[in-house]
């Protein structure tokens, strides 16, 4: 059997045993599964609720896929449009080769653009969380007239949001020497991916471990892990982008609302409370979690969601 049957039969089999574990109200709106091509790459995505209601795209950080939305998706798509992408290199959506395509987040965003593009979302809302903050503000910097507002869980758009988490990486950006690339490698460990989900919150029994399983599991593929290396580096790139990103904001004004784990080992809560800074009338929560803070407090988030969609995108 090859590892991606392996990988399918994985995330099957764990769709089966948490439907069978948590059936889903009769009302629960149905979330579907998708293939297109956009930008010469095979996009999976989750697509669930009304096409004419207002659109809310989902992006998703490292080292997940969709799947972390998996039940944010039910508990928005009762008045809105939410589609949620996997990207290039995560998920099911295709991991082309690195000869053929290169994995910075420039390429992420394009890809993503052409997408959204393929779809036809004309006007949407952005969820951004981890990698997906990068990729979303290169969406809202590229075409802002099509952004209507903005969730940010966890994810980041200044320097003071960066902890000492970041230092492995910022030397291997500092110094990309072979060494200090395979020194990262630490960070793509079961356990490592563990830690991620249950460190800073206050129950770990309370995160379900197929999370963590899966994604060792897509990081374990041929290659994949070189893949994250290349963003890994080039994650310096969104560093230096903070400032025209800031820009954005103060010119553009999106209503925000950021709801942030405030125990999150790598993106600090002073991240959170400087968009402030340039958007006055954001709207700021924490919550005590960790950096995958919907595992823990997916009723608080969503129902905040709710209410800001609401008040910044509502139905026509």
């Amino acid at each position: 059997m090859s590892f991606k049957n392996l990988l399918t039969g994985s995330l099957l089999s764990v769709a089966a045993l948490d439907a069978a574990a948590t059936p889903a109200p009769a009302t629960s709106p149905t979330v579907s599964f998708h293939y297109v091509e956009a930008d010469g790459v095979k996009v999976f995505y989750r697509e669930a609720g009304d096409p004419k209601a207002p659109t809310i795209l989902l992006l998703h950080g490292f080292p997940t896929s969709s799947f972390m939305y998996r039940n944010l998706i039910p508990l928005l798509a009762d008045r809105y449009h939410v589609i949620a992408p996997d990207l290039p290199g995560f998920g099911f959506t295709e991991a082309p080769d690195r000869a053929h395509y290169a994995y910075t987040f420039d390429h992420l965003a394009q890809t993503i653009g052409a997408f959204t593009d393929k779809l036809g979302l004309k006007r949407y809302a952005i969820e951004v969380f981890d990698y997906g903050a990068p990729v979303g503000w290169r969406l809202a910097v590229a075409h802002p007239e099509r952004i209507t507002a903005i969730v940010t869980q966890n994810g980041n758009a200044y320097v003071e949001g960066l902890s000492e988490g970041w230092n492995p990486m910022q030397k291997y950006w500092k110094e990309p020497t072979d060494a200090n690339r395979q020194a990262l490698r630490q960070f793509f460990t079961e356990d490592a991916i563990r830690w991620q989900y249950t460190h800073g919150t206050p129950d770990p029994l309370q995160v379900a471990p197929e999370t963590w399983s899966l994604d060792f599991a897509q990081i374990s593929r041929p290659g994949n892990a070189d893949i994250q290396l290349d963003l890994i580096l080039d994650y310096a790139t969104n560093v230096k982008k903070y400032p025209e990103f800031q820009a954005y904001f103060r010119k553009y004004q999106p209503p925000l609302l950021a709801v942030w784990g405030k125990n999150d080992p790598f993106f600090l809560p002073p991240g959170a409370e400087a968009f402030k800074r340039d958007l006055p009338k954001a709207e700021i929560h924490f919550y005590d979690t960790g950096h995958f803070a919907l595992e823990t407090n997916l009723g608080e988030i969503g129902g905040e969601i709710h209410r800001f969609l609401d008040r910044a995108v509502p139905r026509q």
